[in-house]
C-alpha cells in the first residue's frame, strides 16, 4: 500500500499506527500491498464515529466479538489503492479459552495500550508498530534485532498453545523469507504440534482471508518449501495437519531410480516446482502425487489413481475451493505418464486430447520437477523436451470434439439417434482425426459415420 494511504489515514485526525507484517516487510525492504492500522485511545464505537463521515464502515468480528472495522473511503484515489477496504482496529487483549483458536476472550477498549496489543501477536518480528505522525517504531519485544538476524522468536512461550496455526505460520515465514527457527521456537513447536489437529481446515489450506489462501498454500508458494516441510516433519506438525503422511514418512521405495524415503522425494519435487515458479495447483500436486504409493505397494493398485483419491480427501478436508481440488486430483491422476514411446504428433495430440493445453502444460512442468529428483536416463529428459515442443506445435490441430468438422446434429441428420451410440461415434471420429488431421473433412467424416450405421 502506498504512502498516499498512510497520509490519508493521518489526515483523518487519527493517531494511527501501521502494525504487523507490513512493518516487518518495510524493514526488510519488501514491497507489500496490504497494511493494517491500529488506533489507540478509542473503542469500537469511537472508531466508527471518527470514520463514518469519510466513507463506508463495516464492523469486523473475530469469534463473534467486535474487533475493529473495515473502512471503504469515499476518496476515489484511496479506494482504488485499497479496493478490499482498509482494516483499522483499536488495540485489544485476547486470550485463548479453547483448543485450536476456536474460543477466545477478547477485550477491546480505549485503555489497551499499543504494547498490550503487540503482546497478543505471534512472533516478535510481527509485533512491531510504526506511528504515522512521528515515524516512531514501537518494538516492545526486540523484533527488529531478531529481524536483522532473520531469527523467529515467539512473543510468548504460550504463543503456539494459544493458536496452534502459528506453528504453520512460522514454517511459512521460513519458506517465504528464509527465517531461522531458533531452538526455543522449535521446542515450542514440538510441544504444541498436537494442537494443529483442532485447527479448522480452511485456516490451514483453503484460507479465510481475502487472498483465499491458508498457511499451507503460502508455505508451498514460498522460496524454501522443502526446508519448511522437513521441519514440519521433524517437529511432528506435518502428520497433525496431514495425517495421510503418517504412512509416507520413512516409506522405502526400494528403487535405485528413486532412493531415500518417500517424503524426501515429495519435498524435493515441491522445491523444484517452486524453482520453476509453478502455480499452486502444481505445487499441491507435487506434495501429494505419490501419497498413494504405500497403499499401492501393499495392494498392487495404481498409485496415481490412489493418490488422486487421497489428494481429493485432503483438499476437501482443508476446504480448498472445488476448482483447485478437482484440478489437483486430475494432475495427480495423470502425472505418471510414460515417455518411452515415439514422441510424435500423434502422441502429443493424444496427450492434448486427454488433458487440454493448460493441464498438459502443468503436467509437463510437474514431470520436469519429478524427474529432476530421480536417477533417470538421458533419453527421458530428451523425450520430455520433445513432448513439450510437440504439444505446443500440435495445440492448434484437432484434438477436441469441438475441433471436429461435424457435430452431434450432423450425425442426427445422418440417421443417428440420441444416446450412447451417438457419443461413441463422435469419439471414434475424434480418434480418427487425432491419428490423421487431414481426415477432418466434413464429407469424409459423415461417410465414415454413415458406414458404422449399416
Amino acid at each position: 500500500m502506498s504512502t498516499a494511504t498512510r497520509r490519508y489515514i493521518s489526515s483523518l485526525g487519527l493517531d494511527a499506527y501501521v502494525v504487523g507484517g507490513a512493518v516487518r516487510d518495510e524493514l526488510l525492504g519488501i514491497e507489500h500491498s496490504d497494511e493494517d492500522f491500529l488506533v489507540p485511545g478509542v473503542d469500537q464505537a469511537g472508531l466508527r464515529a471518527a470514520l463514518a463521515p469519510h466513507g463506508r464502515v463495516e464492523d469486523m468480528e473475530v469469534h463473534g466479538q467486535l474487533v475493529g472495522v473495515r473502512f471503504f473511503p469515499r476518496d476515489r484515489t484511496i479506494r482504488e489503492l485499497a479496493p478490499a477496504g482498509i482494516e483499522i482496529t483499536p488495540p485489544r487483549r485476547e486470550s485463548s479459552v479453547g483448543p485450536g483458536h476456536r474460543d477466545f476472550e477478547i477485550v477491546t477498549d480505549s485503555s489497551v495500550s499499543i504494547a498490550d496489543d503487540m503482546a497478543r501477536r505471534d512472533f516478535t518480528v510481527n509485533a512491531m508498530a510504526r506511528r504515522l505522525a512521528t515515524d516512531e517504531l514501537v518494538d516492545p519485544f526486540g523484533g527488529r534485532a531478531h529481524l536483522e538476524r532473520r531469527e523467529l522468536h515467539t512473543v510468548s512461550p504460550e504463543s503456539f498453545r494459544e493458536d496452534p496455526l502459528r506453528i504453520l505460520r512460522g514454517l511459512r515465514l521460513l519458506s517465504q523469507l528464509s527465517f531461522t527457527l531458533t531452538t526455543d521456537t522449535l521446542a515450542q513447536m514440538r510441544a504444541e504440534a498436537p494442537g494443529l489437529r483442532h485447527v479448522s481446515g480452511e485456516r490451514i489450506g483453503g484460507g479465510v482471508d481475502a487472498d483465499g489462501m491458508g498457511e499451507l498454500s503460502k508455505l508451498l508458494l514460498g522460496r524454501r518449501p522443502a526446508d519448511a516441510l522437513r521441519l514440519a516433519r521433524d517437529t511432528g506438525a506435518l502428520v497433525e495437519f496431514l495425517p495421510e503422511f503418517a504412512v509416507v514418512i520413512g516409506h522405502d521405495l526400494g528403487s535405485a531410480r528413486q532412493p531415500g524415503p518417500l517424503e524426501e522425494h515429495l519435498f524435493e519435487v515441491v522445491q523444484r516446482t517452486a524453482e520453476l515458479d509453478a502455480a499452486l495447483e502444481v505445487r499441491l500436486c507435487a506434495l501429494l502425487h505419490d501419497v498413494g504409493k504405500p497403499e499401492a505397494d501393499r495392494t498392487g493398485a495404481d498409485h496415481a489413481h490412489l493418490g488422486a483419491r487421497i489428494a481429493g480427501g485432503v483438499l476437501r478436508r482443508l476446504r480448498y475451493p472445488n476448482v483447485v481440488r478437482e484440478e489437483v486430483q486430475r494432475l495427480v491422476a495423470g502425472h505418471a505418464f510414460w515417455l518411452d514411446g515415439p514422441i510424435d504428433g500423434v502422441f502429443a495430440r493424444r496427450f492434448l486430447a486427454s488433458h487440454g493445453i493448460d493441464r498438459a502444460r502443468r503436467l509437463l512442468l510437474h514431470k520436469h520437477a519429478d524427474l529432476a529428483t530421480k536417477r533417470v536416463e538421458p533419453w527421458e529428459l530428451e523425450h520430455l523436451a520433445a513432448l513439450e515442443r510437440r504439444v505446443e506445435e500440435e495445440r492448434e490441430r484437432p484434438h477436441r470434439l469441438s475441433d471436429l468438422a461435424v457435430d452431434g446434429n450432423d450425425l442426427l441428420a445422418a440417421g443417428y439417434r440420441e444416446g450412447p451410440a451417438l457419443g461413441a461415434a463422435l469419439a471414434r471420429l475424434l480418434d480418427l482425426v487425432i491419428d490423421d488431421p487431414a481426415a477432418n473433412v466434413r464429407e469424409r467424416l459423415l461417410a465414415e459415420a454413415a458406414s458404422w450405421l449399416s
